[in-house]
């Protein structure tokens, strides 16, 4: 992830960076998102905002948030993460707008029903959030548990997609 390709976009959840590879879209991070990259990372990326890939990638996620059917069908390159953390982050895509799944649920879907723990921290190193909707991961009994971008974010994109748990959501006043 040395030289990227990025493009900084708003949103009604704050500012998001995208980043490409020559792969696919390999980054959607919150402004001040949870391992999101250093700016040691970020050292050699170059802002491009005629890039193709962000340019789709950007049209895509404002569709989302105007609440335009979309459905996100950008190249994606998950090459950043273990091939277990690459393992849960395609099984995030499978989770449908709308619906949720319990960590629990991921593990067993993986075949990998004791390993709960690991799958948590795979999905909260989740690069491509929104887009690989790890948002849309609850505990065990349902509830809402800790997001990267933080967890009044995965509030509001759970009621954006309809989900009848979400709440009503306002930014935190600290920092999370």
């Amino acid at each position: 992830m040395t030289s990227l390709k990025t493009l900084r976009i708003e949103s009604p959840l704050g500012p998001i960076t995208l980043a490409a590879s020559q792969m696919g879209l390999c980054g959607l991070w919150f402004e001040k998102q949870k391992h999101s990259p250093t700016d040691a990372d970020r050292q050699n990326w170059q802002a491009d905002a005629q890039h193709p890939l962000l340019q789709s990638a950007a049209a895509q996620v404002q569709a989302y948030f105007a609440h335009t059917p979309v459905v996100f069908d950008l190249a994606l390159d998950l090459s950043a993460g273990t091939p277990f953390q690459q393992s849960v982050w395609q099984a995030l895509l499978s989770i449908p707008s709308g619906q949720t799944r319990s960590y629990g649920d991921l593990a067993k879907h993986l075949g990998k029903a004791s390993a709960v723990r690991a799958v948590g921290a795979a999905v909260g190193r989740n690069p491509v959030s929104i887009i690989v909707p790890c948002h849309r991961i609850v505990g065990a009994a349902g509830q809402l548990t800790g997001y990267a971008g933080g967890l009044w974010r995965k509030q509001a994109l759970l009621k954006r997609e309809g989900h009848p748990m979400a709440l009503p959501v306002s930014p935190p006043l600290f920092s999370e």
